[in-house]
C-alpha cells in the first residue's frame, strides 16, 4: 500500500506546484522560442542545400557542355522533387503559402513534420536544379508544419496553437530573408489579418529567434548593395522630378503583377490538359529553363548573382529587359507545374529588372542618374503586386539596405501598385491559386469560431459560492452533502482566492485518513488554474479538457467574479446552436462620457447610484463602511436619462453637477483609502443602465437610496428599486432614510463624550441638509430563520460603526400557529453578535398576526433609529404577494430602513 501512498502524494505535489507553472501563455511563449530556433535551422539547411546544389550545377557548366547540362540538371531534379511530392506528400508543391493560407482559415491542410522535411528537400532539388523559383515562400509552409508539430508535442489551447502556427509561419520568412519585421508584417497583413497582441507577441518573438538563428549560422540572405546607390549626387532619393516616374513604376508594377499571377494560372489550365503526372510536368519545365538558361550569358545562370547585379548600377538596359523577360516567362512556367518552390524571390527579380529599365528612361530623360534607386523600388511594387502586402514589400527592402531613405519612393510605389493590381483584379496570387484547387476562403468566420467571441464572463455563474480555508473537514462534507456542486473555492481571511476543492479533494482525505478537525487549507488544491474575465469559451475549454477540471474560477484582478463549469458550457452551446440571444438588453446599450478608475485591488465591487445630492454623502459614508469591512472597491455612477429617440452615444449632455456629485465621492474614498471607479453614463432607461454596469464590471453588492414611495401599482418599491430587487443577481440594500435628524450640538455632545468607536478621519461637521449617522444608536434586526445566517446580521458589523453608543435589538415575529418560540436559540445569537461587536445586544420574540405591524410598533416602543432587515430573492417576491412587508414597515417606519436583498444565481 506504501508505494499507492507515495504515487499520490506525487500526483498531489504536480497538481498543486507543477501545473500552475504550464500556464498556456507561458508555454506559448516557450513554444515560440522553440519555433524560432527550428525555423532559423530548417531555413539554413535549406539555403546551404539550394546554394550546394546550384553550385555544382553552375561548376559542372563551365567543363561541360551548358546546353547539354543545364537541361539535364533541371529535368532530373525537377523529375525527382516532383516524384518525391507525389509519392510522399502532395501538399508540399507548389510555394506553400497558399497552403499555409488556408490552414489558418480553417480548413484541413496537413501541417506536420513530414511535410516540413519533403519540403525541404524537395525545394532543395528544384531551386539548386536550375528553376527560376525561390527559397522563401516554402520557409513559410517548412515553418509552419513545425510550429504545428511543435504545438503537438507540447499541448496549449487551440487559439493559441492557431497563433503558432503564424509563428512558425512568420519565423520561416524572417530567416528566408534574414527580415524580421517584415515576417511579423506579412503574417498580420497577408495570413492571417489579425493585429491582436496574442497574434504578435510569439509572432515577435519567433520571427526575431528565426532570423538570428539564421545570420548566425547561414549568414546574409538577399544581399543589396548600399555603396552602389550612396554616391548619389542627389541630396536624397526623391527628386521632385522623379515622382511621376515612380507613379509611372507603381502602375506598371501592378499591371504587369497581376498579368503574372493571372498568367500562372492560366498556365496551370494549359498544362493540366496534357494529363501529364507532376513529375514530368516539373521535368519538362527544367529542361526547357535549361535550355534558355544556356542561351544567355553566363551570369543568368546564377539566380542569386543576377537578382544582386539587378539591384547595382552595373545593369543595363539590353539586359534588364532580358532579364525581366526571361524571369517572367520561367517562374510562370515553373510556378504552374507545380513545382515546390515560392514565388517571392522571383518576383523581386522580375520587380528589380522593371524598376532598372523605368530607372534607366528616367535618366535619359531627366537626367537623374538613379537607376538602382528605381531597381529597389521596383522590387517592392512588383511584391506588393503579386503579394497585395505593401508594408511587408516595404519592410523587406528596408531592412535588407537599413537605408530610411528608401522608405518614400517604397511606399509611393507600393501603393500605387496595390492600387492597380486591385483595380483590376481584387485577388492575391495566393488567393487565385487556392481558387484554382477548389479552396474558397470565406471572408466570414466559420461555425466554431464563435468559441473565441464568447468571453468568459458571459459565460461564467455567478454569484460564487465559496469555503473560508480554515473550516473543518467535518463542515466542509456537510456543505457538499448540503449542496448540489461538486466543488468550491476557498478564500482565506483577506477574501482572496487561495485554492479549490472538489469532490475528488474529499476522496483523498480518505485514503489519507484525515481526522475531523483537519483544516480545509491542508486538503484544498492550491493556486488553482483560473481564467480572466476577458478570456474566450476556447481557452476555458481548453484548460478543462486539457487538464481534467470540472469547474475553473474567474478572475479580475484579485477579485473572484465567477466560475465556469460544464453545466455553463452545455448551457451557452446550447443556446448558440438555437441561435439564441445571448444579450440580456434588447434596448440601446447606454454610452460612458466620464469615467475614472483607481486599481483593483479589491475582493469586490460596490455600486453606487447616485442621484439626490442631498443624500449623497450619506449613501456613500455608509457605503465606505461596507466596503472596507469586505475589502470592497466603489463603483460609484451618475445616470442621465435622454430620450428614447435619442442615441446615448450621439446625444450632448451637460455633466458638471455629475462630475462635482462624483468629485465629492472621490474625496472621500480617498481619505478612508478605498479604491474608486467613477462613471457617468447616458441610458433610455436608469434601472436597465445600472442593470447593465452590474454585468459589465461584475458587482458583489448595490447600495441604493428609496425615497419611500411607489408610483407603479403592483410594484413593492416603485419602478427601478423593484427592478433591480428582481433582476440583479448580487446582493441588494436599500435605504430608505428616516425624517429625524440630530442636531449639530448633539453631534459634537456624543463625539465629546464617546469617540473611541468613530473614525476620527471623516468629517464630523454635519450640514443641515445631510442626515446624521451619529444619531443611529438603537438597532432593530427582524430576523426570520437561523440568527446568526442572516443577511441583516452579517451586514451589522460594518453598519453599528457608524453608531456611538448603539444598542441592538434582535427581535424573532411568530404567528400564532407557533406553539413556542426558540428562545434559547436567540439569546445565543444575541451573545455570540455581543461578543462580535463589542457592544449591548438585546433579543426578543413577539407573537402577533401582522408581522409588519409588529415590527412597526417595536420600533416606535423603542425608539429605534434603524431597522434592518433581510431576505432573500424569493422571500422578497412572497411578502410581496403577501401584503408587501418590506414596504409596510418601510412605510410605518420614521426611523431610517435599510433593506438587505441576498444575492442570488441566475
Amino acid at each position: 500500500m506504501w508505494h499507492q501512498y507515495i504515487r499520490q502524494e506525487v500526483q498531489i505535489h504536480l497538481k498543486n506546484f507543477i501545473y500552475p507553472l504550464l500556464r498556456p501563455k507561458r508555454v506559448a511563449v516557450f513554444e515560440a522560442c522553440l519555433i524560432g530556433i527550428v525555423s532559423g535551422l530548417a531555413a539554413v539547411i535549406l539555403k546551404e542545400g539550394a546554394g550546394w546544389l546550384g553550385s555544382l550545377r553552375i561548376a559542372s557548366s563551365l567543363k561541360y557542355p551548358p546546353w547539354l547540362l543545364l537541361p539535364i540538371f533541371g529535368a532530373v531534379g525537377g523529375f525527382v522533387a516532383g516524384l518525391l511530392v507525389q509519392r510522399l506528400a502532395p501538399e508540399t508543391g507548389g510555394s506553400g503559402v497558399p497552403q499555409v493560407k488556408a490552414a489558418l482559415a480553417g480548413m484541413r491542410i496537413p501541417l506536420n513534420f513530414p511535410i516540413a522535411i519533403v519540403k525541404m528537400f524537395t525545394t532543395i532539388l528544384t531551386v539548386g536544379s536550375g528553376l527560376t523559383l525561390g527559397r522563401q515562400g516554402p520557409t513559410v509552409q517548412i515553418g509552419a508544419s513545425l510550429a504545428a508539430w511543435i504545438s503537438r508535442l507540447v499541448p496549449t489551447s487551440p487559439s493559441y496553437r492557431r497563433q503558432l502556427i503564424a509563428c512558425g509561419a512568420a519565423a520561416g520568412l524572417a530567416a528566408g530573408f534574414n527580415a524580421p519585421i517584415a515576417g511579423v508584417l506579412f503574417v498580420v497583413e497577408d495570413l492571417m489579418h489579425d493585429v491582436s497582441g496574442i497574434t504578435l507577441g510569439p509572432a515577435i518573438i519567433a520571427s526575431f529567434v528565426g532570423a538570428v538563428v539564421s545570420q548566425m549560422l547561414g549568414g546574409e540572405s538577399l544581399y543589396l548593395d548600399k555603396n552602389s546607390y550612396l554616391d548619389t549626387s542627389i541630396t536624397g532619393f526623391l527628386h521632385p522630378k522623379e515622382i511621376p516616374f515612380y507613379i509611372i513604376l507603381g502602375m506598371l508594377a501592378g499591371l504587369l503583377g497581376t498579368a503574372f499571377s493571372r498568367g500562372i494560372i492560366a498556365t496551370s489550365i494549359f498544362q493540366r490538359r496534357f494529363k501529364l503526372t507532376l513529375p514530368w510536368r516539373i521535368a519538362i519545365t527544367g529542361l526547357i529553363s535549361g535550355l534558355i538558361i544556356a542561351s544567355l550569358p553566363e551570369s543568368f545562370r546564377n539566380h542569386t548573382g543576377l537578382r544582386e547585379l539587378l539591384g547595382s548600377s552595373e545593369a543595363n538596359l539590353k539586359w534588364s529587359f532580358i532579364a525581366f523577360a526571361e524571369y517572367f516567362i520561367l517562374t510562370i512556367f515553373a510556378a504552374s507545374s507545380g513545382a515546390p518552390g515560392g514565388f517571392f524571390a522571383p518576383s523581386l527579380v522580375i520587380g528589380a529588372a522593371l524598376g532598372q529599365i523605368v530607372g534607366i528612361l528616367q535618366s535619359n530623360l531627366v537626367g537623374i542618374e538613379q537607376p538602382t534607386i528605381f531597381a529597389l523600388a521596383g522590387m517592392g511594387a512588383f511584391f506588393c503586386a503579386v503579394s497585395r502586402a505593401p508594408m511587408t514589400a516595404v519592410v523587406i527592402i528596408f531592412e535588407k539596405t537599413q537605408d530610411f531613405r528608401l522608405v518614400l519612393p517604397l511606399m509611393i510605389v507600393s501603393i500605387v501598385a496595390l492600387l492597380m493590381a486591385e483595380k483590376i483584379d481584387k485577388k492575391s496570387l495566393s488567393d487565385l491559386v487556392l481558387d484554382f484547387k477548389g479552396l474558397q476562403l470565406k471572408k466570414e468566420k466559420s461555425a466554431n469560431d464563435y468559441l473565441s467571441n464568447i468571453r468568459a464572463d458571459e459565460v461564467m455563474h455567478t454569484p460564487v459560492e465559496t469555503l473560508d480555508f480554515n473550516l473543518t473537514l467535518d463542515k466542509v462534507k456537510q456543505k457538499f452533502s448540503n449542496s448540489h456542486h461538486r466543488g468550491f473555492p476557498a478564500l482565506d481571511d483577506s477574501g482572496l482566492l487561495v485554492g479549490i476543492v472538489t469532490q475528488t479533494d474529499l476522496a483523498y482525505t480518505r485514503k489519507r485518513e484525515l481526522s475531523g478537525d483537519t483544516l480545509l487549507k491542508e486538503f484544498m488544491t492550491p493556486h488553482p488554474m483560473t481564467v480572466k474575465t476577458t478570456d474566450n469559451l476556447s481557452e476555458v475549454l481548453y484548460l478543462l479538457h486539457q487538464y481534467k477540471l470540472s469547474r475553473l474560477p474567474v478572475m479580475e484582478g484579485r477579485h473572484l467574479v465567477g466560475i465556469i463549469t460544464d453545466t455553463d458550457i452545455i448551457r451557452i452551446e446550447s443556446e448558440q446552436i438555437g441561435k439564441t440571444n445571448l444579450g440580456t438588453h434588447s434596448q440601446e446599450p447606454s454610452y460612458i462620457v466620464y469615467q475614472t478608475r483607481s486599481p483593483q485591488i479589491g475582493n469586490g465591487r460596490l455600486l453606487v447610484p447616485l442621484s439626490n445630492p442631498s443624500t449623497a454623502p450619506a449613501l456613500l459614508k455608509l457605503a465606505t463602511v461596507i466596503a472596507r469591512q469586505r475589502n470592497y472597491e466603489l463603483e460609484c455612477v451618475q445616470v442621465v436619462i435622454v430620450p428614447r429617440q435619442s442615441s446615448p452615444d450621439e446625444t450632448v449632455v451637460d455633466t458638471t453637477k455629475s462630475r462635482r456629485l462624483l468629485a465629492m465621492a472621490e474625496r472621500i474614498a480617498k481619505d478612508l483609502k478605498i479604491p474608486m471607479h467613477t462613471q457617468i453614463r447616458v441610458g433610455h432607461d436608469v434601472a436597465d443602465t445600472i442593470l447593465e454596469i452590474i454585468k459589465e464590471r461584475h458587482i458583489s453588492l448595490i447600495l441604493m437610496g428609496w425615497k419611500g414611495d411607489s408610483s407603479a401599482s403592483g410594484r413593492v418599491f416603485g419602478s427601478i428599486v423593484d427592478t433591480l430587487i428582481r433582476q440583479a443577481i448580487c446582493e441588494v440594500i436599500v435605504v430608505k432614510w428616516g425624517g429625524r435628524k440630530l442636531k449639530e450640538e448633539e453631534i459634537f455632545k456624543d463625539i465629546t463624550n464617546t469617540n473611541e468607536r468613530f473614525e476620527a478621519n471623516w468629517d464630523h461637521v454635519v450640514s443641515d441638509n445631510m442626515y446624521s449617522f451619529l444619531g443611529w444608536r438603537r438597532w432593530l434586526v427582524p430576523i426570520r430563520d437561523i440568527p446568526t445566517q442572516a443577511a441583516a446580521v452579517k451586514l451589522l458589523p460594518a453598519l453599528v460603526s457608524l453608531s456611538v453608543k448603539p444598542e441592538i435589538l434582535l427581535c424573532q415575529v411568530l404567528t400564532k400557529s407557533v406553539v413556542k418560540p426558540n428562545i434559547e436559540e436567540m439569546k445565543q445569537a444575541a451573545k455570540i453578535l455581543q461578543h462580535r461587536l463589542d457592544t449591548e445586544v438585546m433579543a426578543t420574540s413577539v407573537c402577533a398576526s401582522s408581522v409588519s405591524t409588529a415590527i412597526v410598533n417595536l420600533a416606535d416602543t423603542h425608539n429605534c433609529d434603524v431597522v434592518v432587515i433581510g431576505a432573500s430573492k424569493e422571500g422578497f417576491l412572497k411578502q410581496a404577494i403577501n401584503g408587501n412587508i418590506p414596504e409596510a414597515i418601510a412605510r410605518g417606519c420614521d426611523c431610517t430602513v435599510i433593506l438587505v436583498r441576498t444575492a442570488y444565481s441566475e
